[in-house]
């Protein structure tokens, strides 16, 4: 068959033709295309077997689970799960290619359920005519709705096609229950900057498809650079390289110096979606530096946030929150700054205000910590959903009407004010929970005080009750 497209058509070239992926033997990649040269550097240098591949060694290292997938040939359905350029994409491409199976490149954001059924058309005869299976891979799979990624459901159980999905977001979040089930996840780490590091020399030394021709070499320094700056991205670092590359030439100069890395990697931007998983967990990150008093990773976490674009009022509403439930009586002021910040963050706006946020922020870290009323209050919450028709004490109900005063509401109620210590020896609570104590101070900040105090109370209820008590008994 030679209608199908190339192994990467519609997602990035390099790795050859989908209908002939054993061409060059088990475990290696179709030989290149023709205008492999016209491709950018990222597209040349991708790996073509698995020992020219750099990085995840938790997955692709000897005896690792992905590897020795890779070894068997015997592939399930996938799902890689991992940032940009950390090789989810070329470790496809060498499964399809170790299965001898077509390899069939599909972009969510671009294809759609008419391409889908197309492509499993076209599968199934393939298999009826050649017995050769078809690998569907699905780049930006989070991409694809709901009802997308049902349609594939049945095809993938039958085993139709071997679905292998690329994403980028939390697949926990982003693919539906049943597909998940039916797939195997495979979590890929930004590469660490000496991975990144040998992948640029390895470019810059490659006559074939790299660089090597060109006659550079590189600083040392700046080789690092783009090890670091890159931010385990190797398709970042290898554009970066060969726009530095070019510089260096226009330069006249035999060595890309550091200089030309900066000016090839411009500003690093923040790997940040407001809506998708990173967002959790940097506000997590920022909520538990504030409750583990760690006003240094609080202030990070913080201008993480901020530089990523996070809205600083959704920011300043989450501080306020930690105020309350983290430093709670502990520092009873700790609540009036965080709203003074979020007040004078809606005053002044960014980026003056965002020095009110980490004023707020560096309070809370360093302030006495108690979540004390919070976990009263959640104690409290349970207690009533638990009671939910529970009555009132007629002697603390409302009794506005005469109706009322006669059928005994507010009957024996005594005023507080009037009683000895101003604490009467009566209970508040309905009588399923009378004596249920869920407030607990802790023995930090203000919260000393509320303990004493709250102690004090109590003794005086319990020696109101007392005296009560024996008042009844010499009647």
């Amino acid at each position: 068959m030679t209608d199908e497209p190339s192994l990467f058509a519609g997602v990035e070239p390099g790795l050859g033709s989908a209908d002939a992926p054993d061409a060059a033997g088990p475990g290696r990649a179709a030989a290149a295309p023709a205008n492999l040269a016209d491709s950018p550097l990222a597209a040349r240098m991708r790996p073509r077997t698995l020992e020219e591949f750099v990085g995840q060694p938790k997955l692709v290292g000897e005896r690792r689970p992905l590897r020795q997938l890779i070894e068997s040939g015997r592939v399930p359905s996938l799902i890689f799960w991992g940032p940009p350029g950390t090789g989810k994409t070329t470790l496809a491409g060498l499964l399809a290619s170790r299965m001898a199976a077509a390899f069939i490149p599909f972009s969510a954001v671009t294809d759609g359920i008419p391409r889908v059924r197309r492509v499993l058309e076209e599968a199934k005869a393939r298999r009826a005519a050649t017995g050769r299976g078809t690998v569907l891979f699905v780049d930006e799979i989070h991409r694809f709705n709901r009802a997308q990624q049902d349609a594939l459901l049945p095809h993938v159980e039958r085993g139709a096609v071997t679905l292998i999905g690329a994403t980028t977001e939390n697949p926990s979040f982003e693919v539906v229950g049943p597909l998940l089930s039916r797939t195997r996840v495979f979590v890929l780490d930004p590469l660490a900057p000496e991975d990144v590091a040998e992948i640029c020399a390895r470019a810059l030394r490659d006559r074939e498809r790299g660089l090597g021709n060109s006659g550079l070499s590189i600083d040392e320094d700046a080789l690092a650079r783009l090890g670091i700056e890159a931010d385990g991205d190797a398709r970042r670092a290898l554009n970066a390289l060969e726009t530095a590359a070019d510089l260096a030439g226009v330069d006249g100069l035999p060595a890309i110096s550091a200089g030309h890395v900066a000016a090839a990697l411009q500003k690093r931007f923040a790997r940040y979606d407001k809506s998708g998983e990173e967002h959790f967990n940097l506000i997590s990150a920022l909520h538990k530096a504030v409750r583990g008093s760690d006003v240094d990773a609080a202030l990070y976490w913080l201008a993480r946030m901020l530089d990523g674009g996070e809205d600083p009022m959704y920011l300043a509403r989450r501080i306020v929150r930690m105020a309350a439930e983290d430093v709670g009586l502990a520092d009873p002021g700790a609540l009036a700054v965080t709203i003074a910040a979020r007040d004078a963050y809606h005053f002044l706006g960014s980026p003056e205000g965002d020095l009110a946020l980490a004023q707020a922020v560096t309070y809370l870290a360093i302030a006495p910590k108690s979540n004390a009323v919070y976990r009263a209050f959640g104690a409290a919450a349970r207690a009533a959903r638990e009671t939910p028709a529970d009555p009132v004490p007629f002697h603390i109900r409302n009794a506005p009407t005469r109706l009322m005063k006669e059928l005994g509401y507010g009957s024996g109620y005594r005023y507080d004010h009037d009683e000895k210590d101003g604490v009467a020896a009566q209970s508040y609570l309905p009588e399923s929970l009378r004596g249920s104590r869920w407030y607990d101070p802790v023995a930090r900040g203000w919260e000393v005080n509320a303990r004493r105090r709250l102690e004090a109370i109590r003794g005086s209820r319990a020696r109101a009750a007392d005296e009560m008590e024996e008042d009844r008994s010499t009647e």
